[in-house]
This record gives structure tokens, C-alpha cells and sequence, in this order.
């Protein structure tokens, strides 16, 4: 485990993973790491047909994700500047399991293996959850063109997987804390008690996570 703090926050779509991490950013000072969305070509054409556009999505966000780490593990955590993503690299697997076939994710998870392999890992994970609801007008709210046509069936499927996924992944890495935040329940960004609630949260957790 790093002794200089790397959080990831995590969650689905439009759970509010960006706002929380320029939040945690701007209170403690951290560097931020945000992850590269809009600039995917093919994000929209996948939202329109999943089964077409899938690989080369999951692909496209790998690979730049991957170089994202990279450079993030270079010129801050090596040299002990604190950082806070706005994501785990371990979202890919995520979606890939969800809208790939089975020798395309074979594929896929060969690749994420090799690049992952040395990655640091996070102090903390937040992980941010929400109803679909909720989700959904968060995402109406923001008004991106590029997720108008995300279907709420696949939203709800990503939300259950999402929590498969950090339920394994605490059972894997029980040396990663995992705090998890209801999004129906707190609204950090209306509420600067929920954000100072999650914030107090997160600083007790991390000193703990840094002095074990």
C-alpha cells in the first residue's frame, strides 16, 4: 500500500464520482484525476448500439486510462504528492463483463492483466450508489449530448453489477477500505453537511489506511 494518499472514487453513471473528487480535491489539496469520457470517439455510437461498438469503447478507455495511471504514478505518487481520481482502473472489467461476448472479454481481460499488473493501488475507495432514479436525473440534470441515449435497463444492469464488483473486490483486497456513500440519502453537492459528513469519513479512514 502507498503511504502518500490515493483515492479513488467510484460508482455508476451519474452518481456524482467527478463532483465528490473535485470536492476532495479542492478541501485537502490534492492533485485530481479525472477520466477521459467525452473524448471517446466511439462513446456515443456505443450508446446506440452496445453489441456493435462495445470492444472498441472498452478498448479506447483502457488504454487511455492505463496511460492516465502511468503518468499519475510518475509525477505525483512517486513523489509523494497526494492524488484523488474520479475512478478505479477496475471499472473496465465492470463494463466489459457487461457488454462484451465471452472471446472478446477473454480477450479484453488478457490485455487488462498485463497493464494492470503494477499499478498502485488506492488508500481508500469511495464508492457512490444511488437508485436509478436518482441516476437518472442526475444525468438529465448535466444534459452531456453524449448520454442521451443511455438506456435505463442498462443503467439499472450497471448498478447491479457495480455492486457485485465492490463486494468482490473488498473480499480480494481487504486491505483497501471501501466507504460507501448512499446518493439518495446524501446530496454533498446541495448539502455542506453531507459533504462535510463524507469528508470526516474519509480523513479517519485514511489515517488509518496510511500508518497500517
Amino acid at each position: 500500500m502507498l503511504e502518500t494518499p490515493f483515492i479513488t472514487v467510484e460508482g455508476p453513471i451519474g452518481v456524482g464520482k467527478t463532483s465528490l473528487a473535485k470536492e476532495i480535491s479542492d478541501h485537502y489539496k490534492f492533485a485530481l484525476l479525472k477520466e477521459i469520457v467525452d473524448e471517446n470517439p466511439f462513446l456515443g455510437k456505443f450508446y446506440e448500439n452496445i453489441e456493435e461498438w462495445s470492444f472498441q469503447t472498452e478498448m479506447f478507455f483502457l488504454c487511455n486510462r492505463y496511460k492516465q495511471l502511468g503518468d499519475i504514478h510518475g509525477k505525483f505518487l512517486k513523489q509523494q504528492k497526494p492524488v484523488v481520481a474520479d475512478y478505479h482502473i477496475f471499472k473496465n472489467l465492470i463494463f466489459a463483463q457487461r457488454t462484451l461476448n465471452s472471446d472478446e472479454y477473454e480477450k479484453y481481460h488478457e490485455v487488462y492483466q498485463i497493464l494492470t499488473g503494477d499499478m498502485p493501488k488506492p488508500n481508500v475507495i469511495i464508492y457512490l450508489h444511488a437508485s436509478l432514479d436518482t441516476l437518472l436525473k442526475r444525468i438529465k440534470l448535466r444534459a452531456r449530448e453524449i448520454e442521451k441515449n443511455i438506456s435505463p435497463l442498462y443503467l439499472e444492469q450497471l448498478s447491479i453489477d457495480y455492486e457485485h464488483a465492490m463486494t468482490e473486490y473488498e473480499k480480494q483486497h481487504p486491505e483497501v477500505p471501501v466507504l460507501r456513500f448512499n446518493g439518495d440519502e446524501l446530496d454533498f453537492v446541495r448539502s455542506k453537511e453531507d459533504l462535510n459528513y463524507i469528508m470526516n469519513r474519509l480523513s479517519t479512514s485514511l489515517k488509518r489506511s496510511i500508518q497500517s
